[in-house]
């Protein structure tokens, strides 16, 4: 099945259990999913009962859809994503910003935990660009005329509307939002301390192993993207050692701040 096919199956399948024309697509990282719990009138569906859908493995994800509204928008939210490093493809991993973009989306915000290279943990980072590391391109094959260009650029894949409107934000909660870089790798394993340095060294703020290839696509499909990150942990190099359950604990401690800065970004947006 090509996979313009599987993009209206699904999209079918999504809209007959009342998914209709979301604004605003959420993809919520690690421990960062409780957000959609603060969706009103809502549909919710687990990953596993939704067409040539992906599952999510890692602790800290739901692994659910949930549809509604959120700050007086029509939000499609993402309790989980899927990564390349659990055996996923990328056209899978990917798979739901093609949904939102079928479903009628304008653009998404999409979130992370990470590392922080110039940035320590319990700090949230604005995502302005991005460095792919990952040896990968979620749009290698046959290109979805349908969706965007061959050659998609990537110069403003980062909306800067969008950024100014978070920043504002920001502000208006008193919530300091640092802004970075981020620098994508495949993961599952951690950076070695050379490599944290050498990406320090190419201007990286904060390091993860997810999001490039959804905003790839995302950019592709002529969405508007907003990127934010969850500093969870120094990155190698920086603290004696690193574990997932630190990422899940921090993202804890510094959640309800998140939650009411994208809650406002929303109304904003």
């Amino acid at each position: 099945m090509s996979l313009l096919v599987k993009i209206k199956e699904t999209q079918a399948f999504l809209e007959s259990k009342g998914i209709l024309q979301p604004e605003l697509g959420l993809i919520l990282g690690s421990g960062l999913g409780s957000l959609a719990e603060e969706v009103e009138q809502e549909v919710v569906l687990n990953y596993a009962d939704i067409p040539n859908w992906g599952q999510s493995t890692v602790p800290g994800h739901a692994g659910k859809l949930v549809y509604g509204s959120l700050s007086g928008r029509k939000v499609l939210a993402l309790q989980g994503r899927f990564h390349f490093y659990e055996g996923n493809s990328l056209e899978l991993v990917t798979f739901p910003v093609r949904i939102m973009k079928a479903l009628g989306c304008k653009g998404i915000v999409v979130t992370n935990a990470a590392g922080g290279i110039g940035y320590g943990p319990g700090t949230l980072m604005l995502i302005t660009d991005h460095i792919n590391m990952t040896g990968q391109n979620p749009l290698i094959g046959e290109n979805l005329d349908e969706f965007g260009p061959r050659f998609p650029d990537m110069s403003n894949a980062y909306t800067k509307t969008y950024r100014q409107k978070a920043q504002a934000a920001a502000e208006k909660l008193g919530i300091d939002l640092a802004e970075g870089i981020y620098l994508g790798v495949t993961g599952p394993s951690y950076e070695t301390p050379a490599e944290i340095l050498a990406f320090k060294t190419l201007g990286a703020g904060a390091v993860g192993m997810s999001t490039v290839p959804e905003v790839i696509v995302a950019a592709h499909s002529g969405l508007k993207v907003l990127g934010i990150s969850a500093i969870t942990n120094f990155a190698a190099g920086f603290q004696s050692e690193l574990s997932h359950e630190e990422v899940v604990a921090v993202t804890e401690r510094i959640k309800e701040d998140f939650k009411k800065l994208v809650k406002t970004i929303l109304i904003e947006l």
